[in-house]
């Protein structure tokens, strides 16, 4: 033991790393960046399979829609489960399902027989295994760290989020793809996936209240218990329905336009699409470092809403991209705004949700936020074909930054930067 203790004390010395001197969440987040890596491998790995396949914005969009449909379907089971149940055991089934679905389809390509059908059908069970692992994965941080780490928690996740998904992955998963083919990032991923399994089954068991009904009808009990919460607490209900309208108008775009002008536009390979992403990357880790070390805003409210707008308006500016230096530079920007953003609410939620609620209003926040989202897949394709993919990717960056900041004067949605202040000044 006295081995270990130097390198503890170094942890605690640096703010950010401190909670990894907790020895299981130490594991969530090592199985964690493991997966994400590999996350990194697959976004790019599946948008240049699927354009290889069927080289129409179409194609992409019917993919999207598959895999977000059953996260939305089934979420909320997620959240009643994250709250009833072993947390870790949800996670790592979801992990197994996710490993298994990627793992088919990279052996499919590899062998040169998948088709958009497979695709849709085993990305479904993605989704499916997101609805469980999501909610369960914001949930247990409070479980495995004191209250005062949280912040320093969520800071570190912005850290390894995107150098692995946005930065390290794709960089590396856009040469993969470009050298050997998407067969093997799906292959990679996949195996990350049983990797995070792992990580997360050796966590420390902790307790849950036992509920003496699991039937249908105290399932849906405890879900009105969490949409009740969410309802009376305006700066969770107002946040998600600014992020579902915006989403709606800008994410199908983002998602399924990105990719094929890089393509068909810039003439570029799938390499240029895993450094864009990368250079993405690079802007998140510095705005999670700056974070982590400076502390959270204190008008933190105001600041999420504004940097998630101003990032959902750089979006705009891919469909005016005529170089890559122009995507390079508002990847950077829009991630780094989109991480700031993302840091904030996830602490807010962990801070000021009540714990046994935490799963619930969790899957809540993935099912309204995201509620829109396949309807959003779903046009993309349409309306890119009636008024051109840069027309399309320009209004949706600049409709859905103007909805995502729709609701911040709306009464009791800066309420915990008020209470901030007034605590301090108490």
């Amino acid at each position: 033991m006295s081995l270990l203790k130097a390198p503890i004390r170094r942890l605690r010395a640096v703010r950010i790393l401190r909670p990894l001197a907790e020895r299981d969440y130490a594991l969530l987040t090592g199985g964690s960046l493991i997966s994400q890596l590999g996350d990194g491998f697959f976004f790019v790995a599946l948008a240049w399979q699927v354009y290889q396949i069927s080289n129409v914005p179409t194609a992409l969009s019917l993919v999207g829609l598959a895999w977000t449909l059953p996260l939305l379907l089934f979420v909320l089971i997620g959240g009643v489960f994250t709250d009833r149940y072993d947390r870790r055991w949800l996670m790592v089934g979801a992990d197994v399902v996710r490993a298994l679905a990627i793992g088919l389809m990279g052996v499919l390509s590899m062998t040169g027989v998948l088709e958009i059908w497979h695709v849709v059908a085993l990305i479904a069970f993605v989704g499916l295994g997101d609805a469980f692992f999501n909610p369960a994965s914001t949930a247990i941080v409070p479980d495995l760290l004191p209250e005062d780490e949280i912040p320093s928690a969520n800071a570190l996740l912005g850290l390894i989020r995107p150098l692995t998904t946005r930065l390290i992955g794709p960089a590396i998963g856009g040469l993969t793809v470009a050298a050997v083919g998407s067969g093997a990032a799906f292959l990679f991923d996949a195996g990350s996936f049983a990797v995070s399994a792992l990580a997360v089954s050796a966590i420390g068991r902790r307790p849950r209240a036992d509920v003496a009904d699991h039937g249908l009808g105290q399932t849906l009990v405890e879900i009105r218990e969490g949409m009740s919460y969410v309802r009376a607490t305006p700066w969770i209900w107002a946040t998600l329905v600014s992020a579902m309208l915006s989403l709606l108008v800008f994410v199908g775009p983002e998602q399924v336009l990105l990719p094929f002008l890089v393509k068909n536009r810039l003439d570029l390979g799938a390499d240029a699409l895993g450094l864009i992403f990368a250079v993405g990357g690079v802007g998140s880790v510095l705005t999670a470092i700056a974070v982590g070390q400076l502390g959270q805003p204190r008008r933190r409210v105001t600041v999420m809403y504004a940097s998630w707008s101003l990032g959902v308006l750089l979006i705009a500016g891919f469909g005016l991209m005529t170089e890559l230096w122009h995507a390079l530079v508002l990847s950077a920007l829009g991630a780094s705004l989109f991480e700031l953003g993302q840091i904030i609410w996830t602490t807010m939620l962990q801070q000021l949700v009540p714990r046994r609620l935490l799963g619930r209003v969790s899957s809540l926040d993935w099912m309204v936020s995201i509620g829109l989202v396949p309807i959003s897949f779903a046009l993309t394709g349409p309306v890119a074909a009636a008024i051109g993919p840069e027309r399309t990717l320009i209004a949706g960056g600049a409709v859905g930054a103007v909805l995502m900041g729709a609701l911040l004067f709306a009464r009791g949605v800066r309420d915990p930067e008020r209470d901030a202040r007034a605590g301090a000044v108490a």
